[in-house]
C-alpha cells in the first residue's frame, strides 16, 4: 500500500520521537526543509539508527545511497516516496 506524503511525514516524525523524546517538543516545527544535522541534531549514529528503522517501518532498502545523500527531512520523505513506486 502506497502512503501519502503526509502519512510518510507523520511516520517519520513518530520514528524520531520514539528515538529521542527531545523531538516531541519540536515535532510541530519539523518540516521538509528541516536539516537533519543542524536543525534536528542527528549524528551519523543517529542517522544509521534512523535508516534501520525506516527500512523496517516502510519495508524498503537504502541501496546505492549514503548518509550524505540526505541533507533535509524532505530528502528522506522524497526517498521513501520514490521507493514506494
Amino acid at each position: 500500500m502506497q502512503l501519502s506524503r503526509d502519512e510518510i511525514i507523520a511516520k517519520l516524525k513518530t520514528i524520531l520521537i520514539n528515538a529521542d523524546e527531545k523531538y516531541a517538543a519540536m515535532a510541530d516545527s519539523i518540516d521538509v526543509d528541516s536539516t537533519l544535522a543542524n536543525d534536528l541534531g542527528l549524528t551519523s549514529i543517529g542517522m544509521l539508527y534512523l535508516v534501520i528503522v525506516i527500512e523496517n517501518t516502510f519495508s524498503i532498502q537504502f541501496e546505492n545511497v549514503g548518509i550524505d545523500d540526505f541533507k533535509t527531512f524532505g530528502d528522506m520523505v522524497d526517498f521513501i516516496e520514490s521507493k514506494q513506486k
